[in-house]
């Protein structure tokens, strides 16, 4: 997910909500500019979870979907 984030307290802030969804079992930063979120787990609900970074941090784009081969 690609999420709209200015400053370290929005990078915070995008992580602890992501961590606290249901499901999500790995959150990480990928990019140059630290901009994307890497979201692995169970069951874990990418239309709720990006509306809820969208309320809570600013706009955010799925960029894609993989399921994790084990």
């Amino acid at each position: 997910m690609k999420v709209h984030m200015n400053c370290q307290k929005c990078r915070t802030k995008a992580l602890k909500v992501v961590a606290a969804a249901s499901g999500v079992n790995y959150v990480g930063l990928e990019g140059e500019e630290k901009d994307k979120l890497v979201v692995i787990g169970d069951e874990v609900d990418p239309v709720k979870l990006t509306n809820s970074l969208r309320k809570k941090v600013g706009h955010t784009d799925i960029i894609s979907l993989a399921e994790v081969k084990v």
